[in-house]
């Protein structure tokens, strides 16, 4: 039996991992859009709320002492939907466009993630099991879910739409895919890759759910494809296994 310090706070990176995370971020989009458009809030009070409760829940990941699914997939949703609203703020009310968002937040991601090697000499996620670690782990986290919903108005916004979009993000997760089973390239670097890449898809597949006919979505009401598809993310929780990550051992220090 594995010691639990030896054992990541996250959960393992499975096929079901994955399909969790796009759902989430999905919800992230709809949820995101339900406050700040249908319910009228605005994007910075929507900021306001979503970043809130991601504040209290990464504090109850940190405070945890062991891997919670619960806690862990509400940080993740919490995460998203602060996103969604975060990068509309900055592409909308600041004016900065979705080409301007992006490139911030790439460079914003890129720092974090540079931050957290140059301080722990690894950015994989099978380490997360300090608060320092955690902390570069949620800071990245949400800003990788901030810049996959500027890309993803980005692309739909060039013309392809937002199925177009899906189509573009949900090919290149394949190729992803491809080079983690075919090549040598660092499984940690395709991890980040794969993980930022299910951000746009989730927000293209949410846009195109809940905007008007008009703008190319399918006018579903917000509040009800929210509904759905947080009732579906907690049925595949409880129904597909949940475990930690395995934590490396101190000789070996991952990309």
């Amino acid at each position: 039996m594995v010691n639990q310090s030896a054992l990541s706070k996250v959960p393992a990176v499975t096929l079901g991992f994955w399909i969790i995370k796009i759902i989430a971020t999905t919800l992230g989009e709809t949820g995101g859009d339900t406050v700040s458009m249908t319910m009228n809030l605005g994007y910075l009070v929507g900021t306001a709320i979503f970043l809130s409760a991601l504040i209290v829940l990464v504090g109850l990941q940190i405070m945890a002492k062991k891997f919670h699914p619960a806690i862990y997939w509400a940080t993740i949703v919490a995460s998203t939907t602060a996103g969604t609203t975060m990068a509309d703020f900055a592409d909308r009310s600041l004016g900065i466009g979705y080409a301007g968002g992006s490139l911030l937040l790439l460079a914003l991601l890129m720092a974090s993630l540079g931050a957290w090697y140059w301080s722990e000499r690894s950015i994989s996620v099978d380490t997360v099991n300090t608060p320092k670690v955690e902390a570069f782990y949620w800071v990245t986290i949400t800003l990788s879910q901030t810049l996959g919903t500027a890309l993803g108005d980005w692309t739909a916004d060039t013309g392809l739409g937002y199925m177009g979009g899906a189509i573009v993000f949900g090919a290149a997760l394949a190729v992803v895919a491809g080079l983690y089973f075919r090549t040598k390239i660092s499984h940690v670097l395709l991890f980040w890759a794969a993980f930022i890449l299910t951000r746009p898809l989730g927000a293209t597949v949410g846009d195109f759910l809940d905007k008007p006919l008009d703008h190319g979505g399918l006018a579903l009401s917000r509040p009800i494809a929210s509904a759905v598809l947080g009732v579906l993310m907690v049925l595949l929780i409880l129904l597909i296994p949940q475990k930690p990550g395995q934590h490396p051992t101190k000789s070996v220090h991952a990309v």
